[in-house]
């Protein structure tokens, strides 16, 4: 099956199947990736999870299931700089390495599995886990509890003192809003580790996903103007002009509007 008609096949289900919607992401960039072979794989981790958990009831084994993976060598990836393996769920099952988000999702999916209520977050810079009903979240790196406090000064530190901690911050994440954010990843790694065909094709998925601001219009505008695809590079700055409310990124727009060639239509 093509990957991407395999990955929005996967969100159409009921409840959508976050992780190996994941895996087919991983597909689209190495098609020797099998995401029904590493389905069936997971259960031997799975297993290895289950033995060491502690006998408690389900709401209260969140971050022991986190614990445990930690102790079975899962941690975040410290690489500099980072690498898309960081991302692509394959690599880290491989690896036991990588981004919170990708961590997470492994999580999750053994969450699932083993009947253990787990939701994610999409907290600014390091998605997190909660258990619902919980006052605190948990680090999918490790499984530290993290109270408003914490979540105050994990946001400071990677954003500076200006950005506040607000409620939105800590809502349930939505299946699309996670691949969403798991696509803008992949499409910031293969740039910045000089893949723009490879980012190209996770900056499309993201705005395929919906809702996708004047900040992803532009992230493809920029891989097309890299790629010398000026017709391309118009259209994601005409809709970015669209969407943005900044009038300083609005003039600007303008004016790289002004310097492209006029639009040119092969017959």
């Amino acid at each position: 099956m093509n990957p991407r008609k395999a990955f929005f096949a996967c969100l159409e289900r009921s409840p959508p199947a976050v992780f190996e919607a994941a895996l087919w992401i991983a597909a689209e960039h190495d098609p020797t990736v099998q995401p029904l072979l590493v389905l069936q794989e997971l259960i031997s981790l799975q297993q290895q999870v289950s033995l060491g958990m502690p006998l408690l009831p389900a709401h209260e084994l969140g971050q022991p299931l986190l614990r445990r993976l930690n102790d079975l060598g899962f941690a975040q990836d410290e690489f500099t700089p980072l690498r898309p393996a960081a991302a692509l769920l394959d690599k880290v099952l491989q690896r036991k390495r990588g981004q919170p988000l990708a961590m997470g999702l492994i999580a999750l999916e053994l969450a699932r599995r083993l009947d253990i209520p787990m939701v994610g977050v999409n907290f600014p810079g390091h998605f997190l886990l909660r258990v619902p009903g919980a006052d605190h979240v948990l680090d999918p790196c490790g499984g530290r509890r993290l109270y408003p406090n914490d979540c105050r000064d994990l946001l400071q530190r990677q954003y500076g003192p200006n950005l506040k901690l607000q409620a939105d911050h800590l809502l349930t994440a939505n299946p699309r809003s996670i691949l969403q954010r798991l696509s803008r990843n992949l499409r910031q790694l293969h740039l910045s580790n000089d893949a723009p065909l490879q980012a190209l094709v996770d900056a499309e998925r993201v705005l395929e996903l919906g809702n996708a601001s004047a900040a992803d219009y532009l992230a493809r505008a920029s891989l097309y103007q890299r790629l010398d695809c000026p017709n391309a590079e118009r259209f994601d700055l005409e809709h970015a002009l669209m969407l943005s409310e900044d009038p300083i990124q609005r003039l600007r727009l303008t004016e790289r509007l002004g310097h492209l060639p006029p639009n040119s239509v092969v017959h």
